[in-house]
């Protein structure tokens, strides 16, 4: 199970050699056995930290509890998995009737439905006013699965999160794929990859996630499965091939051919909920069928050996070897089979669900690490210890997301070892506090059911447990540590106030938000003393404001939106810097010589700025070494040309002078905060800005009023596609030219047109631009003193 690779290194190749042939295949197939076997797939180490090469040798130093018979039984027939996508792709609708045709709900509501009623997984009033999904949901269902190589149905469990597709949502997202052994990429027919269902492919790379893809609302005009396929591999440089055609299309779709067995799949009856199956293929799909499996098998042999054998030697390949490689190179994410369906129209649901049970992994069949805070550290992958979902090894949980219960503070957690029972003592590894459990539910939406106990691989809630996001718990016989999740940092910010007197339901409101999402955050502006909101985007803070006035009765008015600017340098400058204070008895002094240099942003980790200690001989004592530190944050909150935060900034402190006597932490603090900004003023600073990856989709009468509307925004385009009725435009635009698209757009395409927007970089702003915001900071900071 450790040996599993998670390479997905001959995606490259695939896309660069359209046309496979014989020789290129031998040659690929010898490439690739000379590679060194890749590193396992630590699926819960991946977020906030570069995956760490660790060998299978040192895993197995660790002594760990092998899995008993019950646990392998178990595990077998668990799955754990998201649906994720672009916004508007077709994800709640999918998930409602997963839900209808495992059994747990008795009729299918849509999202917006005329009945007033909702999907279920929407429970928010919100989320079924705007139609659509603002939280995750987490569910839970049964299915009786037929295996694909044959034999009597059987049993599996399955954990689904249904998340949100809008970008301001994405930390629903993040912290879904977290703790996810696989997911379900849908996608639209017609639209195919989008810009969402990048970040989101992105996001399954970030965890290494699993995932088979299913192109959506095959009944839509204009429908291409084929089409979307081919973006899979070009834009999302993912191996992927179908498993299914389509039979008929756009009006007159009403079933699937599964490749892999050679079937036409039907739904018939009230909503699509009997199966019929047949050995008889449509006459005209045929030859496309043998054409497509073909391409199947091809694109197989490329990621795995034992495919690439029987291709190369033009052999017939065996049913449970075809299904045993779909399933071995989806595992280790080189490859995404690909089914075909419409949740509207209820058909080729289950044939999904039998995919999932298929094609996805187990709890076991996902190698996790932890880290281990008692070892010795030899560097960071040095106390990595590896987890087994064992029912009787010590109990290891993360807790990946807080809400605001009926009952009190509502802790979701992902158990990855050991079992939790109601009533159980567990330990905090973060605070090392210990608490006690007293109550334990599963979830199903907004619904829950009370359980008396929950095994490895499983996800629960707990209530009455006071944690934070990102916390582990323990049984307190090991300090084992999850390591975070990838959290973003807010682009736009709004200065908000109570209409009348400010109530403690305000603050109550705001902290409770900022303890359930981490991409919403509350500061308090030290010039203007507003209270100021900042978040992923408009929509995301409207959400927020409109659930204060609905669930604490506290309506608020907003300012302007605020840009989320930075400052960073770009050049050496060198700081030699002396800070003296005399004021009667003991005085202040301190001295740092060394200099600033840019710093590359990690996108992996979220690190975007350094602190080098290069002092030798002890010119600066070791105790105040963490006061100059402190003085370098001090002056990366607040840059000197517009006072917005720093970024991408290393300090290096090469040397120094301390006092016996007027030397001291706050000394050396202010000292440094003096050479930050007399380095800074010299090093050429610039002022950065959020810039956005804009997509548009309307109708082809109007790309030219849309393309000319771009223009007047400083839009650079980036993509155009245009299909039989619609067209869609991708682009980078900066965020400070956005605000108000949404009225101009809807008023240029008659309301038919839409746009998705999500945070690409922050890039420098135009020099003259900064030279007005300069001048404008200066006036402030003027009438201020």
């Amino acid at each position: 199970m450790l040996s599993l690779s998670c390479s997905c290194a001959g995606n490259a190749a695939r896309i660069a050699h359209p046309k496979h042939s014989f020789l290129y295949l031998s040659a690929l197939r010898i490439t690739r056995q000379r590679l060194p076997p890749s590193h396992a797939r630590y699926a819960s180490t991946a977020a906030a930290t570069k995956p760490a090469n660790r060998s299978e040798s040192s895993l197995a130093e660790v002594n760990i509890p092998g899995l008993e018979k019950s646990d392998i039984d178990r595990l077998t027939r668990q799955r754990n998995i998201g649906v994720s996508a672009h916004i508007d792709s077709g994800k709640t609708t999918l998930t409602e009737r997963v839900l209808f045709y495992t059994g747990r709900i008795r009729e299918i509501h849509e999202v917006r439905g005329k009945d007033q009623v909702g999907a279920k997984m929407d429970s928010m009033d919100l989320e079924r006013e705007k139609g659509i999904t603002i939280q995750s949901a987490a569910t839970y269902c049964d299915w009786e699965a037929t295996p694909a190589t044959g034999g009597p149905a059987q049993s599996y469990s399955i954990n689904i999160i249904d998340t949100p597709g809008h970008v301001d949502f994405t930390i629903e997202v993040e912290r879904a794929l977290r703790v996810l052994d696989g997911a379900i990429l849908v996608l639209c027919a017609v639209a195919g990859v989008q810009s969402q269902t990048i970040t989101v492919d992105r996001q399954m790379k970030r965890y290494n996630v699993p995932r088979i893809s299913f192109v959506n609302k095959m009944d839509r005009a204009g429908a291409n499965p084929f089409r979307i396929i081919h973006q899979i591999r070009t834009k999302l440089r993912l191996a992927g091939a179908a498993v299914q055609i389509p039979i008929g299309v756009e009006d007159e779709f009403k079933g699937v051919v599964d490749l892999v067995r050679m079937k036409a799949i039907y739904n018939e009856g009230s909503k699509g909920i009997s199966i019929v199956e047949s050995d008889e293929i449509p006459a005209d799909l045929v030859d496309l069928a043998h054409e497509k499996r073909h391409e199947l098998i091809e694109q197989l042999a490329e990621v795995d050996d034992e495919i690439a054998d029987l291709f190369l030697s033009e052999a017939e390949v065996p049913l449970p070897t075809l299904v045993a490689a779909i399933r071995r190179a989806t595992i280790t994410c080189k490859f995404t089979p690909v089914f075909v369906g419409s949740a509207i129209k209820n058909t080729g649901i289950q044939p999904l669900l039998d995919g999932v049970c298929e094609y996805l992994p187990t709890p076991n069949e996902a190698p996790v690490t932890a880290i281990d805070t008692e070892r010795e550290s030899e560097g960071f992958s040095s106390k990595e210890v590896p987890l087994i979902p064992a029912a009787k090894a010590p109990m290891v949980a993360l807790a990946f997301k807080l809400e605001e219960g009926r009952f009190g503070q509502l802790t979701y957690i992902r158990m990855y070892q050991g079992s939790l029972k109601k009533g159980q003592i567990i330990w905090n590894v973060r605070t090392g506090k210990k608490v006690k459990v007293p109550r334990l539910v599963r979830m199903h939406s907004n619904d829950m059911e009370d359980i008396e106990e929950i095994g490895p691989g499983e996800i629960c809630a707990i209530f009455g447990v006071d944690c934070a996001s990102g916390d582990t718990f323990t049984d307190g016989t090991t300090q084992y540590s999850m390591t975070s999740m990838f959290v973003p940092e807010p682009v736009v910010s709004l200065a908000i106030k109570t209409v009348g007197q400010e109530t403690p339901n305000f603050s109550r409101a705001l902290n409770r938000f900022t303890r359930e999402d981490p991409t919403f955050r509350v500061h308090i502006d030290n010039e203007s003393k507003e209270t100021i909101i900042s978040g992923m985007g408009e929509l995301h803070l409207e959400i927020y404001v409109e659930r204060m006035k609905r669930e604490y009765n506290t309506p608020c008015t907003t300012g302007k939106p605020r840009v989320a600017y930075r400052e960073t340098i770009t050049k050496r400058a060198n700081f030699s810097y002396t800070h003296k204070k005399q004021t009667g008895g003991a005085g202040q002094f301190g001295r740092v010589i060394g200099y600033l240099e840019p710093f590359p942003f990690d996108p992996q980790s979220g690190k975007d700025h350094e602190f080098v200690d290069n002092v030798r001989g002890g010119t600066v004592p070791e105790q105040y070494i963490p006061a100059v530190e402190k003085g370098f944050l001090d002056g990366m909150s607040r840059g000197t040309l517009i006072g917005a935060p720093c970024t991408s900034i290393k300090f290096v402190l090469e040397d120094g002078l301390a006092h016996i006597v007027d030397s001291s932490e706050l000394a050396f603090r202010l000292t440094a905060l003096g050479a930050f900004r007399e380095a800074f003023k010299q090093a050429e600073p610039v002022v950065m800005e959020p810039i956005m990856t804009v997509e548009i989709v309307a109708p082809v009468e109007f790309q030219g009023a849309v393309i000319a509307g771009l223009n007047q925004r400083k839009a650079t385009i980036v993509d155009t596609d245009v299909r039989e009725d619609e067209f869609t435009v991708s682009c980078d635009i900066p965020l400070s030219d956005m605000f108000g698209y949404s009225g101009q757009l809807r008023g240029m395409t008659q309301g038919k047109g839409e746009f998705s927007m999500e945070y690409k970089t922050h890039l420098p702003v135009m020099p003259n631009i900064q030279k007005d915001m300069v001048e404008a900071y200066k006036k402030k900071i003027g009438q201020k003193s």
